[in-house]
């Protein structure tokens, strides 16, 4: 397994990322190898100084780097030796398994777009998003951002995807689907989530468990993934991000509200493309960078990908 990891991605970088990469060897096996995509001399001053060798890993140097004010796909287009550039050419060439960045989000989908794509037969792709119902269960939500406007057919494939990711990373058996709504009876929400609803009931993709109100995002008793659009997926998420916070200034301590922390997952999936791209958080430090990695390698591990093809082959 090849896992690319973009050394010059985030606000930390590199400093963050060579943290992380050196985390990992507390669980990288001998089957597993990182390649780095970034300045070799600033890594390898950056190794120097936390007493490891740069020689250890394999480094792709790249002489340009999208930052966060970078236009997404201009980029891409002028930045031809970016590390995210250079990093996606090499994962659509297979050279690499999988590509994990906490660089330009947009830039990642720009990246992803062109040289990656949506698999064949699925409309659009979407990022999801961990909600922690206890300490060691969540519930999967999507789109967490990705797409804000979306036609019910989309949100329908949405639940095929999360039920897939449940299944294959969640290791839940038989993933309950629900739509995220503001009532549970059929015919409550807008346009969009009617005319959802009834798509899904009707669906022999997944298990549908129906509407699903907000005061059960932190419940697993009904449904293991919420659908819902971007729009609303991203309030969700930073709802919860800042529910967090509000309990780390308040000092309250247990190993749930932990659950809430972006560190220990370290990015966001990017669901329904040809190969495995993860998204990390662009104030990611050198834990959540370690995370990213052990994330990315999951996701190669379980065939994801391919299991989305195989679900939206035409």
């Amino acid at each position: 397994m090849r896992i690319g990891v973009d050394a010059m991605g985030g606000d930390y970088a590199p400093k963050a990322v060579v943290e992380g990469v050196l985390q990992s060897r507390e669980w990288v096996s001998d089957d597993v190898k990182l390649v780095l995509f970034g300045d070799k001399s600033q890594l390898e001053e950056e190794f120097s100084k936390l007493g490891a060798s740069a020689d250890d890993y394999e480094i792709v140097h790249c002489s340009e780097v999208i930052t966060m004010n970078d236009h997404p796909m201009s980029g891409i287009s002028r930045k031809p030796d970016s590390s995210i550039s250079v990093g996606f050419r090499a994962l659509a060439a297979g050279e690499i398994d999988g590509f994990a960045s906490a660089g330009n989000t947009g830039a990642m989908m720009a990246g992803t777009m062109t040289y990656i794509k949506t698999v064949p037969g699925l409309t659009r792709p979407a990022i999801a998003a961990y909600i922690p119902v206890s300490e060691t269960e969540f519930n999967l939500v999507l789109d967490a951002g990705l797409n804000s406007d979306c036609k019910p057919e989309v949100l329908v494939q949405y639940g095929v995807l999360g039920s897939l990711y449940s299944q294959y990373i969640f290791g839940v058996k038989q993933p309950r689907v629900g739509l995220l709504n503001i009532g549970e009876e059929a015919e409550k929400g807008n346009l969009l989530a009617k005319s959802t609803h009834e798509l899904m009931a009707k669906s022999t993709d997944f298990l549908f468990a129906g509407n699903i109100e907000g005061n059960e995002v932190f419940s697993n008793k009904r449904a293991d993934v919420l659908v819902c659009d971007g729009f609303v997926g991203n309030i969700v998420l930073k709802e919860a991000e800042s529910f967090y916070m509000i309990t780390r200034r308040l000092g309250l301590k247990h190993p749930y509200l932990d659950c809430f922390n972006f560190e220990n997952y370290g990015g966001t999936p990017v669901l329904g493309v040809n190969a495995p791209v993860i998204i990390g958080h662009g104030i990611s430090n050198g834990r959540a960078i370690n995370n990213m990695i052990r994330q990315t390698s999951k996701v190669i591990a379980s065939a994801l990908c391919a299991k989305f093809k195989e679900a939206f082959h035409v």
